[in-house]
């Protein structure tokens, strides 16, 4: 019983997840739209991919058993976060090209001796603590990379910027994968994805107390102009009946 529910909450987790790496494609339509990445940043895209590089690679069977289902999701994110990176790359300003480039390079780097280390300098537990530890650390850096957002939606009492379909999907992603890792019994997939639940709650949290209150600020302001409209008027007749005595 226990194994079927960690095999659905892994089939579950697989569809969140792939929800939750297409979710950028209508920014990135934006982009080519315009040809240009204008106040975008390409950090986040670089950093899940290096999470669903380091991910896909521990859930290999000979790195840590009984978590192919994680392996098959992260791959899948790798190839779409490599498809958003090489766009970002091509549309993107020389100096901003360049800061991607290079830390494209730098993710690569890493992935590469995360892998060369676990296969020949570890074996065994050891592999899987050095894979999950490594794998952990950048799962919660992704899931953390909505906290400036998270600001600015408590300063501004607006959710503009913090999509509902994507705060869904990250809620969705991490309790899925939480729970399969609480019924696998393994810490390192269940502790970054129960931040990632937990963050996740914060922003639909967020989202249902201030997703109304973009219209009453804006009625707000537009009250507070007309205001200053009428005020104007009233002034101007005073002004010329002064013009007209003098």
């Amino acid at each position: 019983m226990v194994q079927v529910a960690h095999f659905l909450f892994g089939i579950f987790g697989n569809a969140s997840a792939l929800f939750l790496f297409l979710s950028p494609v209508i920014t990135f339509k934006r982009i080519i739209c315009n040809r240009s990445t204008e106040k975008f940043s390409g950090v986040p895209y670089v950093m899940t991919l290096l999470n669903c590089l380091l991910s896909a690679w521990y859930g290999l069977p000979f790195v840590s058993p009984n978590n192919m289902l994680v392996s098959t999701v992260n791959g899948v994110g790798a190839v779409i976060e490599i498809i958003y990176v090489f766009i970002f790359i091509i549309m993107a300003p020389k100096k901003e090209k360049a800061k991607i480039i290079g830390l494209f390079t730098s993710v690569l780097t890493v992935f590469a001796a995360v892998v060369f280390i676990s296969l020949f300098a570890l074996h065994g537990s050891p592999r899987k603590l050095f894979c999950g530890l490594a794998a952990s650390i950048f799962s919660v850096i992704m899931y953390g990379s909505p906290l400036s957002i998270m600001r600015l939606v408590i300063k501004t009492k607006s959710t503009e910027f913090m999509p509902f379909f994507l705060s869904l999907f990250a809620f969705l992603c991490g309790t899925s994968w939480f729970i399969f890792g609480l019924l696998g019994r393994d810490p390192f997939v269940a502790v970054p994805n129960g931040v990632g639940s937990a963050l996740g709650t914060v922003q639909l949290i967020l989202y249902f107390i201030y997703h109304d209150k973009k219209g009453a600020l804006k009625n707000q302001t537009q009250t507070e102009e007309e205001s200053m409209e009428m005020g104007q008027q009233q002034k101007q007749p005073n002004n010329t009946n002064g013009t007209s005595q003098g």
